[in-house]
């Protein structure tokens, strides 16, 4: 027997995986106070730490021993209604404030005049969300049978591990390489979904059409590796501008874990043989390639203005699939029932950043950019805080002595978005083909709020 209700939920992890993100898809806006509070268009200036994410080739201005630390906090706020006209089923739901924690360190050492090998270790992707049960009671039960306490959330991160190296061809000229070694770890809850089935006993004997099999609690653990590598060309032809080119080549990371399904054993009868709550589970996942070019122009001494376009691939992130190492899961499910259409779009964003120093020591930064979420209405989902935003940012630094203080505060303001509850019917009874991997209802990331801190000494 196939239940495509259950199909549903166990590959939903898959969008998460590749929506996680707090903005721009799967990846973080920026690693680094400093070129966050530019907002994010560093990639033609890119002369901090942050230059192994932004553009390796500017760890050539690193003339000392160099060591850093950073650190940030994302904070989401997001809220979620769902109206429909069947009694008791819908939702009006706000996320639970929680702190999602990440950061870099990094070691980078001139070896020459003219080249500085590096290592960092950072986290390029990182969130979650998290629900309260009982404000989705309305829809983690069949109808008429809300269940409050199904636990709803999300968790995924991506360390970053980054041998670096960076080579000054001349006065005008730098390059920069890195290596990208990749590590993911994901955790999610939600309700696994029910199936529907005629009732014989209607309606002679049960005023209800149709017996429910309530599947509950769905749970996933998967963690795995992936390689790839950045490649950056920094160019300063005057001390007025600087030209910066980065590529970061697509990283596949292979995930492996187990899904459980508490009540997948309600389905026994049907497939005649025991089923496990849990089975193995493998998936592929893309960080997909990103290209960015930037300007840095500093028409005074204290002053300086940059500006970035960064484009990102991902229409690459078109079908996702996963293996079940369970045999039984498997006569549950279909082949084609354990594959994901995303329909994601390439994305571009435009920033826009500057940078004034006060004195020597002291200098105020402010930046601005949009960030258009790749991710249609169409594979919407609750534990995804995904949206088109525009945000602003700002910080300031301050050095003395060899040691380097940055912070920063980045703050995102979401766009409503809506998926009607008509479309994500069965496309018998009216729904649109298009939405039957969405959840309906009403998403609003009101905001997202981000803190910034980073330390660094020079040598």
């Amino acid at each position: 027997m196939k239940k495509t209700k259950v199909l549903i939920s166990v590959i939903t992890f898959l969008v998460f995986l590749s929506s996680m993100s707090f903005a721009n898809g799967l990846n973080l806006n920026g690693i680094g106070p400093r070129a966050v509070a530019m907002g994010g268009a560093f990639v033609g200036l890119a002369d901090d730490f942050s230059a192994v994410f932004w553009n390796p080739a500017g760890l050539a201005h690193i003339k000392q021993k160099y060591v850093a630390f950073y650190g940030f906090d994302i904070i989401p706020s997001m809220t979620y209604n769902l109206e429909t006209p069947i009694p008791g089923v819908g939702a009006d739901a706000k996320a639970v404030t929680k702190h999602y924690l990440g950061g870099l360190a990094g070691y980078f050492q001139p070896v020459s005049d003219n080249l500085v090998l590096g290592l960092a270790v950072y986290s390029p992707s990182g969130l979650g969300i998290e629900w309260d049960g009982a404000d989705l009671a309305g829809i983690s039960g069949p109808p008429g049978s809300p269940n409050p306490n199904i636990e709803w959330m999300s968790k995924i991160f991506v360390i970053t591990i980054a041998p670096t190296l960076a080579y000054q061809v001349s006065d005008q000229i730098m390059l920069g390489f890195a290596l990208n070694i990749n590590y993911g770890s994901f955790e999610m809850a939600r309700y696994a979904g029910y199936e529907a089935v005629l009732n014989p006993y209607f309606p002679v004997y049960s005023p209800d059409p149709y017996l429910y099999f309530d599947f509950e609690q769905q749970t996933i653990d998967m963690k795995g590796w992936g390689f790839g590598a950045t490649f950056g060309i920094l160019v300063k032809p005057s001390d007025m501008f600087s030209l910066g080119l980065t590529l970061r080549t697509p990283s596949k990371i292979g995930f492996s874990g187990d899904i459980g399904i508490s009540k997948l054993s309600v389905l026994e009868p049907f497939v005649g043989t025991t089923i496990a709550a849990t089975s193995g589970a493998e998936a592929d996942v893309t960080w997909p390639l990103w290209i960015a070019g930037g300007i840095a122009f500093t028409p005074i001494e204290q002053f300086t203005l940059t500006f970035d376009v960064q484009w990102t691939q991902w229409s690459k992130l078109d079908e996702v699939a996963i293996t079940l190492s369970d045999q039984t899961w498997g006569l549950i499910l279909e082949e084609e029932d354990t594959k994901l259409a995303f329909r994601w779009k390439d994305k571009a964003q435009i920033r826009f950043g500057a940078e004034y120093r006060l004195s020597p020591k002291f200098a105020l930064r402010a930046g601005y950019y949009n960030d258009p979420g790749p991710a249609p209405d169409e594979t919407r989902n609750i534990l995804l805080p995904i949206t088109d935003f525009t945000v602003i940012a700002g910080g300031f630094g301050y050095n003395i002595n060899g040691i380097v203080i940055d912070l920063a505060v980045e703050y995102l303001m979401g766009k409503e978005k809506t998926v009607p509850f008509g479309k994500t019917l069965p496309p018998s009874l009216g729904g649109d083909p298009d939405y039957q991997d969405a959840m309906p209802g009403v998403y609003h990331v009101k905001n997202i709020l981000v803190f910034e801190f980073a330390i660094g000494y020079k040598w």
